[in-house]
């Protein structure tokens, strides 16, 4: 299809192509593009929860019961910050999410704008990766990255923010076949010498348990 969209709607159209079922949010200024678009798109749920960070978690369970990717979404600000804890555990349990929080539109970054808060920053140490969208055209491939990062290797949660302009702008989308990411090579392949070390320590078991 070649009309436009806006970054709402590619956002939507993104997490379908990535098999997206449900998400787990709660609404707020800098995030209210991406949800005017939503009722667009039925074959996405969106469970309201009344706390981001319970957002965050259901996002984490609902993860862990289906084997796919969960999703959250929040607002710019407080609604982000309210992610940090969910997502420094699914960082730490190797839990794959994607968090999209909106932002303050591009103009306002970095000027102390209302409810501008830099989670790219804050969240930086409690995610495999993530990233500030300011333009609509990065949108696509973005979240093509990002659900690639967050279920590949060791699994771990990725944060999108996604500016209001970035929402609000139309284009046509060009979506990604591939993705390239020379600096991200995920290691399939154990270490050898602790492979070795838990076989002799479950062969030397009387009653061994594993918790995996």
């Amino acid at each position: 299809m070649s009309e436009t969209r806006t970054g709402a709607q590619i956002m939507c159209e993104a997490l379908i192509r990535e098999g997206v079922e449900v998400m787990f949010g709660y609404p707020g200024g800098a995030i209210m593009p991406f949800y005017h678009a939503l009722p667009e798109y039925p074959e996405l749920h969106h469970v309201l929860v009344r706390h981001e960070q319970a957002a965050g978690h259901a996002a984490e369970g609902y993860a862990r019961a289906s084997g796919q990717v969960g999703v959250c979404v929040a607002t710019s600000g407080p609604g982000a910050t309210n992610l940090v804890t969910a997502l420094a555990d699914a960082m730490m349990d190797s839990v794959p999410i994607v968090a999209i929080t909106g932002q303050v539109a591009a103009q306002f970054i970095g000027k102390d704008a209302f409810q501008e808060t830099d989670v790219t920053g804050i969240t930086q140490p409690i995610t495999k990766h993530n990233y500030l969208v300011t333009d609509i055209e990065d949108l696509p491939y973005v979240f093509k990255e990002a659900f690639h990062i967050a279920r590949t290797g060791r699994p771990g949660p990725v944060l999108i923010d996604v500016a209001k302009n970035a929402q609000q702008a139309r284009t046509t989308p060009k979506w990604p076949e591939k993705i390239n990411l020379p600096g991200y090579r995920p290691n399939y392949e154990g270490n050898r010498r602790q492979i070795r070390e838990a076989l002799k320590l479950i062969n030397g078991a009387q009653k061994p348990l594993i918790l995996a």
